[in-house]
């Protein structure tokens, strides 16, 4: 069994499925990735060693390229992959590595939740919150800017960090040239920047000079991806697409053998990183990746 298969298995017991045993009966998957970016690439091959010999597993590496051969389920990756084939199929679909927010959108085109299912980019803004207290203790402003006509859910990420004792600087973005004065008014009233996989505001365009503006108040910018804290950002919590991959095997593994498909979910599965170098020019003392993953694992259960 590869690591992979193992890491699938453990999925199931830990999402509370319950294997008869590690195979699947004849199933033809086909994965429609949104580009062919080495990510998703990532993806597709980590997902085809997570799954037993039996699932039959097929790839089109740009959305544009689906079409309705038979298949008994198709994974998407990425937003793209999943809106492209929304409508375009009424077979199973399980939407891997979109945005939480994006998935009432998906089943507004699919009509049916029967038929629809995911495994969300982004983690829970329970986990998300816990992460920021247990990276920055003392800061207790959290600013988020985010796109007005995305689905961002902005009062439960405020109630979550009530219950934290942290108070919620949110700010709608109506405007794309507005983007850096709608930053600054955020950053003026917050202590920490809190990125949200929100295209319409963090993009390949705006990411450095959104890094460059809080770094220039001396004010840490947590993100959403390992990209982010390489570019500059203080820390991060996500998903790995391995990650993504094993738990979207274990889902297919699931389907196969009850012809239903699991709930959509977010990540059981995640990693924390944090930059050094920006932690020392900003003056401050983060601890590390496994003390703080101690620290946001300490309540119990899983959020979905």
């Amino acid at each position: 069994m590869t690591p992979a298969k193992k890491i699938a298995l453990c999925l199931l017991l830990l999402l509370g499925f319950v294997p008869a045993a590690f195979s699947a009966g004849a199933l033809h998957v086909l994965v429609v990735q949104s580009d062919n970016k080495p990510l998703y690439h990532t993806f597709t091959k980590a997902l085809a060693e997570s799954l037993p010999a039996t699932v039959d597993l097929s790839t089109r590496v740009l959305a544009e390229d689906f079409d309705a051969q038979r298949a008994d389920l198709v994974v998407t990756v990425g937003v793209a992959a999943a809106d492209w084939v929304a409508d375009k199929t009424s077979r199973p679909m399980i939407a891997a590595m979109i945005p939480a927010d994006s998935y009432a959108g998906l089943l507004e085109k699919r009509g049916s939740a029967k038929k629809t299912s995911a495994i969300y980019l982004d983690q829970p803004w329970a986990r998300q919150v816990r992460f920021v207290r247990a990276a920055l203790p003392e800061r207790r402003k959290i600013g988020v800017l985010y796109a007005a006509e995305t689905r961002v859910s902005v009062q439960a990420l405020r109630a979550e960090f009530a219950r934290n004792d942290r108070t919620l600087v949110a700010r709608p973005l109506h405007d794309p040239d507005s983007l850096f004065s709608d930053l600054e008014d955020v950053l003026a009233a917050s202590d920490v920047l809190l990125a949200v996989p929100d295209a319409g505001v963090y993009n390949g365009s705006s990411i450095r000079n959104i890094l460059l503006s809080s770094y220039r108040r001396g004010i840490p910018l947590v993100g959403f991806s390992q990209a982010y804290v390489r570019a500059g950002a203080l820390c991060a919590i996500f998903s790995t697409p391995e990650q993504l991959a094993a738990q979207t095997g274990a889902a297919i593994i699931s389907f196969a053998r009850s012809g239903d498909l699991p709930e959509a979910r977010y990540p059981a599965l995640y990693t924390i990183d944090v930059n050094r170098e920006v932690a020392r020019t900003l003056g401050i003392s983060v601890s590390s990746a496994e003390f703080l993953r101690l620290q946001v694992d300490k309540p119990s259960g899983n959020s979905r």
